[in-house]
């Protein structure tokens, strides 16, 4: 599931090695032409940089001065090499290997392990976890399910920066690193793990870069035999790389200088898991002739959007904001970035749904929204708004595209058409490629129209539709183009997992977020105690956060909306203040401390429009404590808000009622084709049938009735509180 790209899906390959460079800036044409010896490409978000080297080892390639089989290109995620791949194929540069660090160590493992130990290789563990859990309970240190993941992570920092589990302690004092248990049983726990895995035969994921590292360096035969294979290498987010990768990348090069990096200290944000920009920004010490091209020419956000990315860093401290790149939008002017305060989060969440709406009502594909959070315990609160609201979403880190049942089954529905389509029926009337992909996806459960609401039936939808769009581009770039040639076109997509864009509101984490990019992007909780995060304690850790937070920024393409809010939950005390990042950023907030932020207008607070127009949004009141209506004591949790009594305390509702409008509920979601809980929750049901309003006033006091809800469904719910029989279940809308 990746963002949608303002590019054409199938643009024609180019027709010769000069073509490969048409439409690059001059830094672009300077990385993409220089071929040998160590280049360094610092580049700013949103400059082009996999641009610029994907079309570099293209034009390698078809003048002929790199063979592709020389070439390997490593980045850090599978969607990021496939992106590669993808680009690669579509300029003509088929037969480069573009890989993860891990995929290209292990295949290499895998095919020298025979001959470099002997036997099979060991097999390789999806997950640590259970291995922790056994090691600790061999120890007899006891974990909850929270520290034995900050154990694993442990473990996986201590492996990928060479750490022993006798060196670990000392390690992680000096990193400043705040271990989830003393140290020293960490330490024991880091042992036991690494004894266990040994007995069971067993390996994780660390161990295969180790065992690369450690065969490549042991058999110097097989070095060689890997560095007369490949010769040239490329390495993406080079700001990202640990220790123990980079020392990989030293074996695979041995005495040779063919390397180009490309990174960005300022979005290095994944320091806990080992990374480190410092080789980033020790490259020309290492290599004095080195060719270093800067790129700052940013085509993917509005002079608004990059005006407040630049001022977040002409704030910042230490080594990384040293070296930070100063942007330079190349896009059109847009409006200011929107600031708004709410009392509470699920306040928070409703605003942010309900603009959602707007936007999508206003014409605004929902797959160019994104919701961005500092932690995925966030998301909750605002899958249940957008499915309040009836706005789809996907949530990002979910199961790929190519992987999903109703995508096999479609290729496979797809397959079966391009093989046997002469004698299938509903394929009689289709006249061209789309058509018929339409017909064929009809058996599948696409439909013209949407499905209502949210959901898995709107899901299941949405995959099939990004397939019909998919095949209505691919049409139009390919004239000609039959339902074999689409059968081929989507089986190189699932290999290089290069997904159609589907339709639906993006929610992710900050992290999972790098590398897309949305043309509106909503950052929330950007409030102290979570941006920075509470446990951000020392100078570099701070420094961080800030990295992160410019990273959610230069996501947005043209509209940026920033929120936070004053009290965790409705009635809580509002002790809660603006991220200090913002300082002298958004209106009202005074000037930056340090270095000058840069000039310019500020924001708008708690306004929203088009064009940068504002109309004003009132401030909501500040609630009164949620109080249990049977005990009186406060509530906090979320579903004992609804029902606005604990959940142990006795229930007075009405049966009678909750069944009427358990039926009543089944039937507007089956017209709708939604789940059942986006007409409403079964925690609303309860509450209406425990307090059976007799008006709308009464109605809407209950949490999860918001206006659109009362405004369409407020009269049969009234109805059936009133004790009127069979409303809303005849079958008419």
């Amino acid at each position: 599931m990746t963002a949608a790209t303002h590019s054409t899906l199938f643009p024609q390959v180019p027709d010769s090695a000069d073509a490969v460079l048409d439409g690059l800036d001059p830094e672009q044409r300077e990385v993409a032409t220089a071929l040998r010896g160590p280049v360094c490409v610092l580049a700013g978000a949103g400059t082009g940089k996999t641009r610029a080297i994907t079309h570099r080892i293209a034009y390698g390639v078809r003048a002929g001065m790199l063979q592709p089989t020389s070439v390997l290109a490593v980045t850090f995620t599978n969607r990021a090499a496939g992106e590669m791949r993808g680009r690669l194929r579509q300029l003509g540069a088929s037969g480069v290997q573009a890989r993860t660090f891990h995929s290209a160590a292990l295949r290499q493992l895998q095919y020298f392990w025979p001959k470099a130990i002997g036997g099979s290789l060991p097999r390789l563990v999806d997950r640590k976890i259970q291995l922790v859990a056994d090691a600790a309970a061999a120890c007899r240190i006891r974990l909850d399910r929270g520290e034995l993941r900050d154990a694993a992570a442990e473990i996986e920092w201590s492996k990928v920066t060479q750490t022993v589990p006798a060196d670990y302690a000392a390690a992680a004092a000096g990193a400043g690193r705040q271990a989830p248990r003393d140290p020293a049983e960490i330490a024991q726990l880091y042992a036991a793990y690494e004894d266990l895995k040994r007995g069971r035969g067993v390996i994780d994921f660390e161990d295969v870069l180790l065992l690369t590292v450690a065969v490549l360096q042991d058999r110097h035969d097989v070095a060689e035999q890997v560095r007369a294979q490949y010769q040239h290498f490329v390495v993406d987010e080079y700001q990202d790389v640990s220790p123990l990768q980079q020392r990989l990348l030293e074996l695979w090069l041995g005495d040779r200088d063919d390397l180009c990096v490309v990174g960005d200290a300022s979005q290095t944000i994944y320091s806990f898991t080992g990374a480190t920009p410092d080789h980033l920004l020790d490259f020309r010490g290492r290599h004095p002739g080195a060719t270093v091209v800067k790129l700052v020419r940013d085509y993917r956000s509005t002079p608004q959007v990059v005006h407040l990315a630049n001022g977040l860093l002409a704030q910042a401290r230490g080594r990384a904001a040293d070296h930070r790149l100063e942007l330079v939008s190349q896009r059109p002017t847009g409006p200011e970035p929107v600031y708004t305060e709410y009392t509470d989060e699920p306040a928070e969440a409703e605003g942010a749904a309900r603009r959602i709406r707007e936007l999508v009502d206003s014409g605004v594909p929902a797959a160019e929204i994104a919701v961005l959070f500092r932690t995925n315990s966030q998301s909750e609160t605002y899958e249940q708004a957008l499915a309040d609201a009836g706005v789809p979403y996907q949530l990002r880190g979910a199961e790929r595209f190519f992987d999903r049942p109703e995508v096999r089954k479609a290729n496979s529905a797809l397959r079966a058409a391009a093989r046997f389509g002469g004698n299938d029926s509903l394929l009689d009337d289709a006249v061209d490629l789309p058509s018929q992909v339409r017909a064929v996806l009809s058996g599948e459960g696409w439909l013209p129209e949407p499905p209502a609401g949210s959901g898995a039936v709107r899901e299941r939808w949405e995959s099939l539709a990004a397939l019909v769009g998919l095949a209505q581009d691919f049409a139009a770039a390919r004239a000609g183009a039959t339902l074999s040639d689409l059968v081929v076109e989507l089986d190189e997509r699932a290999g290089a997992q290069h997904a159609p864009t589907v339709q639906g509101v993006t929610l992710a984490s900050l992290h999972s977020a790098k590398g897309l990019e949305w043309d509106v992007v909503f950052l929330v909780g950007v409030a102290e105690g979570m941006m920075p995060i509470t446990y951000a304690k020392t100078d570099e850790q701070i420094e961080e956060e800030r990295r992160l937070l410019y990273v959610g920024v230069t996501r947005a393409r043209e509209r940026l909306h920033l929120s936070w809010a004053l009290a965790r939950s409705p009635g809580g005390r509002p002790s809660r203040r603006p991220s200090r990042f913002l300082k002298g950023l958004r209106p009202g907030s005074g000037t930056a401390g340090g270095r000058a932020a840069a000039g310019g207008p500020g924001g708008v607070e708690r306004g929203y429009g088009r064009g940068g127009t504002a109309p004003a949004v009132p401030r909501r009141t500040a609630r009164t404590p949620a109080r249990c209506r049977v005990c009186g004591r406060s509530l906090t949790d979320a579903g004992e808000m609804k029902l606005m009594r604990c959940e142990d305390c006795p229930s007075d509702m009405d049966e009678g009622v909750y069944e009427r409008l358990h039926e009543w509920r089944a039937v507007q979601a089956g017209r709708s084709g939604q789940p059942a809980f986006c007409v409403f929750t079964d925690k609303t049901l309860m509450a209406i049938a425990e307090s059976v309003p007799e008006d709308e006033r009464e109605l809407a006091r209950i949490p999860g009735v918001g206006a659109r809800k009362l405004n369409r469904y407020g009269a049969e719910v009234l109805a059936i509180c009133a004790g009127q029989e069979g409303v809303g279940l005849d079958g008419d809308d």
